[in-house]
């Protein structure tokens, strides 16, 4: 196992996901007192593992059409986008 990337990956997608609206909608199901929060947080690791899983379905689908450079570049494209949307948006 590569633990530099395990790491890498580790720290930005929990970067990522801190505060987003995936975490407050988790933090709204377990305010439910009625709610199992065992339940809720299984739900919302497995709901994890299959995006992440077809994150990385995905990204080794088109790293086989478009070099790792363009994907790089695209990636950095599409950033600055949804950031400059977000900005016009607020």
């Amino acid at each position: 196992m590569e633990y530099k990337v395990l790491i890498t990956v580790f720290i930005a997608v929990f970067i990522a996901e801190l505060g987003d609206k995936t975490q407050l909608a988790t933090m709204l199901f377990a305010a439910d007192k009625e709610v199992s929060k065992l339940t809720v947080f299984i739900g919302a690791s497995l709901a994890l593992i299959v995006a992440s899983g077809i994150g990385v379905l995905a990204g080794g689908l088109v790293s086989q059409y478009i070099s790792e450079k363009h994907l790089h570049y695209i990636a950095g494209i599409g950033f600055i986008m949804i950031g400059m949307w977000t900005l016009v948006k607020a």
